[in-house]
């Protein structure tokens, strides 16, 4: 994960908040973080031309989102409650969290169903294969392009661009005869950049698992 190695940097924002919610159930935050999750799908997808603000508020429950997620597993560990049950419910929620962003963008009208299916596969698989390694008695890999962090962070940036330049035009490109948005091209990264990711993790775990 290219974000991976800021790690210590975003621990002393991170730290300091935990320990203001270290009487909060991690469990909790993880849920919280799917409860908004669920906003900025439905943002999306309500979207239409002159509601920008929507896709604004979109970006901003993504933030939210974002810090409650990285939250959870800092005040489980803080308060001694980390365990094998919410780490398992944080992964869930997670890929939850990555389907109802999604699919607000694929069922809305902001991205054509069949880009932002193929993103969706491209997502999913990226997870999958990070976490099927732990599975099979290797580390869990992290590694790759597309991780979470760096999926989260340009749907946050391609949201607020996408309010700042709402004019005729700015939002729509032309390429190789075909008219994108901001958000088709996000997901087209996604797609291609998803799937080289999860062979990258799969190659990883096959060649671990060969060494075994």
């Amino acid at each position: 994960m290219v974000l991976n190695k800021y790690r210590d940097q975003a621990d002393t924002v991170l730290e300091p908040l935990a320990k203001k919610m270290s009487s909060v159930d991690p469990n909790l935050i993880s849920w919280l973080s799917l409860l908004f999750a669920f906003a900025a799908g439905l943002s999306f997808f309500f979207y239409t031309s002159g509601m920008e603000i929507l896709v604004l508020l979109g970006g901003v429950f993504i933030v939210i989102n974002s810090l409650l997620d990285a939250l959870d597993g800092k005040v489980a560990k803080l308060t001694g409650k980390a365990s094998l049950k919410g780490d398992f419910l944080d992964h869930t929620i997670d890929r939850y969290a990555d389907i109802l962003i999604l699919g607000g963008l694929i069922l809305g009208p902001l991205v054509e169903t069949w880009i932002g299916v193929l993103a969706l596969i491209g997502v999913l698989m990226t997870s999958y294969m990070g976490t099927q390694a732990d599975a099979v008695g290797v580390s869990r890999d992290y590694g790759g392009i597309a991780g979470r962090a760096e999926r989260l962070v340009l749907l946050i940036l391609i949201s607020l661009l996408y309010f700042s330049l709402s004019g005729p035009g700015w939002n729509s490109y032309h390429i190789w005869e075909v008219e994108l948005n901001m958000f088709e091209l996000l997901m087209i990264w996604f797609a291609i950049s998803g799937n080289l990711t999860a062979i990258y993790r799969g190659s990883n775990t096959w060649s671990s698992l060969e060494k075994k």
